[in-house]
């Protein structure tokens, strides 16, 4: 129960935090701020409230954003193990995240070695139908 809330409330305020009229109101806070610096005489107090804001925004936030771009990236996994057990690619792929550093580097440089073999194939096939007469 306390687990859905705060996904639903990380979720309203990460959409929430990503929309330029917040940006806007920051921004404007920020100004004001600035502008109440003289009538304050810049005191430790004035500088203080900025300080203490800012910092217990930011520590929340991270917490907020963080919750939310792990469900992003559970749900983006989610529907590429579907793609790749649905499609003809290896399902050897599926759960690769949970892999070592070490792991998924050596995965990458197979599929990268692939992929420049697909290409030089695919080079080869489109020189043999330019040299082949009458082929378009």
């Amino acid at each position: 129960m306390a687990s859905r809330f705060f996904s639903k409330f990380a979720t309203g305020m990460a959409d929430l935090s990503g929309r330029p009229g917040t940006f806007i109101l920051a921004v404007s806070l920020v100004l004001i701020w600035a502008i109440s610096g003289p009538f304050f005489n810049f005191s430790e107090t004035w500088q203080l409230v900025i300080n203490t804001s800012t910092t217990i925004i930011t520590f929340l936030m991270v917490f907020v954003l963080q919750n939310s771009q792990n469900r992003d990236g559970k749900a983006l996994q989610a529907k590429l193990d579907e793609l790749i057990l649905t499609s003809q690619a290896q399902n050897k792929f599926v759960g690769i995240e949970k892999l070592g550093e070490n792991e998924l580097r050596a995965m990458s440089k197979m599929l990268a070695e692939k992929a420049e073999c697909v290409d030089r194939k695919a080079e080869e096939k489109t020189a043999v139908q330019q040299d082949a007469p009458g082929v378009a």
